[in-house]
């Protein structure tokens, strides 16, 4: 790489290579059919392995769903998931007695800690249309101190994430969502209490970036030890960094201690800006359990096979609401929250 700033850049899929503090990212894009009168697709879903569905057949899959899409009740331990919805609608129900539906724009911080059980379903509620779904689940580590805290859930609603919209010189826009972290002086929704974000000497930044056509936009520097990833998920066009020219479905991993300027081509660019200081501790993870040696990897399926981190409350694995539900949280304190 003949730029400082940039320090590599490597192909992206489903599934994307992180840096600590973060584990891991899945890009969910799917393409579902109208609803049926069980929210879920009103095709025939013949030729498809029901319950491992990935396929992408019809320009969608049912993933380890069978009558609605989505992940039935499963475990995790020791991390947290942060759940950025741009389109479609998500189910949410979970071992300690929350729930609630959420989307389009909306954003889950879920605190997994000691352990919890939960599901993430994605009903087709619209009978009349398509439904069109696509988000990204992000999954940060938390710190050793904290990997055995209750199990914790927080919504960030679309309409209270804050925006900055950068204007350059000839009035080419480029939008920055912050899901957490700071950008030009505008903060971020506060995540769980106990997530390695809270912390702001952390420097966690999570930022969706739309581009205009020929827009440009000013990353600043934070710190030399600050592990900075750009990935640019979608556009036909291509962006310049420091003079080199990058095309979509690329990771960028760059300088944390630098201010870098990325100037847009002439098609609009999305990207994800993910960024912290690393957590200077082991990492062994293993299928939904992060922990910090292979030990506490065997603990964890020994405490869940022996109390299914304290059951499962609901009378089916994969629960979803009536479909004329909106937007609402149900917290395990018996807040509700609800938006319209």
């Amino acid at each position: 790489m003949g730029s400082k700033v940039i320090q590599k850049v490597q192909k992206i899929g489903f599934q994307w290579e992180m840096e600590n503090p973060f584990i891991a990212c899945m890009h969910h894009k799917d393409a579902f059919p109208k609803g049926n009168e069980k929210q879920g697709p009103d095709v025939s879903l013949s030729g498809r392995n029901l319950g491992n569905d990935f396929s992408g057949k019809d320009g969608f899959s049912m993933y380890h769903g069978e009558a609605v899409p989505g992940f039935p009740v499963h475990p995790h331990r020791g991390f947290e998931t942060v759940t950025i919805v741009l389109k479609g609608v998500i189910d949410h129900f979970d071992s300690v007695g929350s729930k609630g539906r959420y989307g389009n724009g909306d954003v889950q911080w879920l605190t997994t800690g000691k352990g919890c059980q939960h599901v993430e379903m994605f009903p087709l509620v619209n009978q009349d249309k398509e439904n069109p779904m696509e988000l990204f689940q992000i999954w940060l580590n938390l710190s050793s101190k904290d990997k055995f805290v209750e199990p914790d859930y927080k919504m960030l609603w679309s309409e209270d994430i804050p925006v900055v919209d950068s204007n350059d010189k000839n009035g080419n826009k480029a939008a920055v969502k912050i899901i957490t972290g700071s950008f030009q002086q505008k903060d971020g929704l506060e995540p769980c209490p106990n997530s390695w974000a809270n912390d702001r000497t952390n420097n966690v930044g999570i930022y969706l970036i739309q581009m205009e056509p020929g827009a440009s936009l000013t990353i600043p520097a934070v710190s030399k030890t600050l592990l900075r990833n750009l990935y640019f998920y979608q556009g036909s066009g291509v962006i310049n960094i420091e003079g080199e020219v990058i095309s979509s479905l690329n990771r960028v991993k760059l300088s944390g201690n630098d201010e870098i300027i990325i100037s847009n081509g002439d098609k609009e660019s999305y990207m994800i800006l993910l960024e912290g200081e690393p957590i200077q501790e082991a990492v062994v993870q293993y299928g939904p359990f992060v922990m910090n040696t292979e030990k506490e990897i065997s603990e964890a399926f020994s405490d869940f096979n022996k109390t299914q981190f304290g059951g499962w409350p609901w009378d089916r694995p994969d629960p979803v609401h009536e479909r004329s539900t909106g937007r609402f949280a149900r917290y395990a304190d018996g807040t509700i929250e609800t938006k319209h």
